[in-house]
């Protein structure tokens, strides 16, 4: 189909890896991004997540980190259902980007529960920060296996409860049909670009067994939600 594997894991470069990406031309991107996400139900993917690893109590107020989180957008819906759940959520978005973090600052001025950090996620700042929960959308496929094992390790040990992460299912089938949803729907051409590469650079169900088992992850599972998303959720406690 169409000459494309997704036997492996590909390693084709995206345009948004670039750091010094950046500008209007990465707002309307990273806006682009949103939409197909939203409207692709990804949203709803981490919500199902964070209503499954929390157990809400009067006193408690839950610290959230997202990591890779481009435009604040996934946080910003986590906010807004947090508040109609009259759950206390605390929110840190980190990104490698710096201008990935000014847009995001920009778009939340409105949510007093919402920061935003520049931050490698291998760096020592990231241990300063007291995480209940990590949650990460469309961001662990730009590691590749080596650096991404690594990642769920520093996390696990960072994470007091949890790990959230969706992400995308690598798939031919997505493949074509995200190429038929972006010739219609989506207007910038490196979201175009970057959506099939990203799709190619996505997870099989063995993949995230792989990962578990080099880096010991013992309580963890799996679900499949349309459209070709994985949630994968691992528990530390």
């Amino acid at each position: 189909m169409l000459g494309i594997s997704t036997k492996k894991r590909s390693e084709l470069p995206e345009i948004m890896d670039e750091f010094d990406f950046n500008g209007k031309e990465l707002e309307r991107v990273l806006k682009s991004i949103d939409q197909i996400n939203a409207a692709l139900g990804g949203h709803r993917v981490s919500i199902n997540g964070i209503k499954k690893i929390i157990k809400p109590a009067v006193h408690s107020t839950f610290t959230i980190v997202d990591v890779g989180c481009g435009s604040g957008a996934s946080l910003r819906k986590l906010a807004q259902w947090g508040e109609k759940q009259a759950i206390k959520l605390q929110f840190i978005g980190i990104d490698a980007n710096p201008d990935c973090i000014q847009i995001a600052k920009k778009a939340s001025k409105e949510f007093t529960n919402l920061s935003f950090q520049c931050m490698d996620v291998f760096s020592k700042k990231l241990h300063t920060l007291n995480v209940d929960v990590f949650i990460s959308t469309l961001t662990f496929h730009h590691f590749k296996d080596e650096k991404l094992v690594q990642l769920l390790q520093v996390l696990q040990q960072q994470a007091n409860i949890g790990i959230i992460i969706n992400d995308l299912h690598r798939s031919k089938l997505a493949y074509v049909l995200f190429k038929l949803y972006g010739f219609f729907f989506i207007k910038s051409k490196i979201a175009k670009h970057d959506g099939l590469i990203s799709i190619l650079r996505g997870f099989k169900q063995q993949d995230f067994n792989n990962y578990a088992q080099q880096v010991s992850i013992k309580k963890h599972s799996l679900k499949w939600f349309w459209a070709f998303r994985y949630q994968w959720i691992i528990q530390n406690k």
